[in-house]
């Protein structure tokens, strides 16, 4: 009588300790939840508080004429072209170059802080949009190791016939 040896296949439910992973995994989406609305809240405020400022692109700026300074490709190019204009004032010398005494030292240097104020804006936008898209990636990471401790174990039992 010879004995033999065979398997089965069967689904069973999870018999591993998940209750960490799962806690891990809610906590990511909870945390991306909450750096999404926040980039959102951000991105809502620097543009309203931009807006209010009712500064308009000109002319002759690189893009964007005309429209209201609102984001960050509008702050950049105003920016930009601010740069431009007071370069054309001072002869194309920047603040430093210029003498103590020169009158238009003065616009080199409210130039300098407008250019600086909105290259703020421009990188308030990029971190609110940084926020948002790991807020993505933490619902997605969190969602899948919930869904793997989540997933039915196969369990193989060898029996002997």
């Amino acid at each position: 009588m010879s004995d033999t040896v065979a398997t089965a296949d069967t689904i069973e439910a999870p018999q591993k300790k998940v209750g960490l992973v799962k806690i891990i995994g809610t906590l990511g989406i909870l945390g991306g939840i909450v750096l999404i609305i926040a980039g959102i809240i951000v991105w809502s405020v620097v543009s309203s508080q931009l807006r209010a400022e009712n500064i308009t692109v000109p002319d002759d700026a690189m893009a964007f004429q005309g429209q209201t300074v609102a984001g960050p490709l509008t702050a950049y190019v105003q920016a930009d072209i601010i740069q431009l204009h007071a370069l054309e004032a001072s002869g194309g010398k920047t603040y430093a170059e210029l003498e103590q005494d020169d009158p238009v030292r003065a616009v080199m240097m409210n130039a300098s802080f407008l250019r600086a104020s909105l290259f703020t804006s421009v990188v308030s936008f990029g971190v609110a949009a940084f926020a948002m898209g790991i807020g993505v990636l933490s619902i997605l990471v969190g969602t899948g190791l919930n869904r793997l401790a989540s997933a039915p174990v196969v369990v193989r039992r060898a029996t002997v016939v």
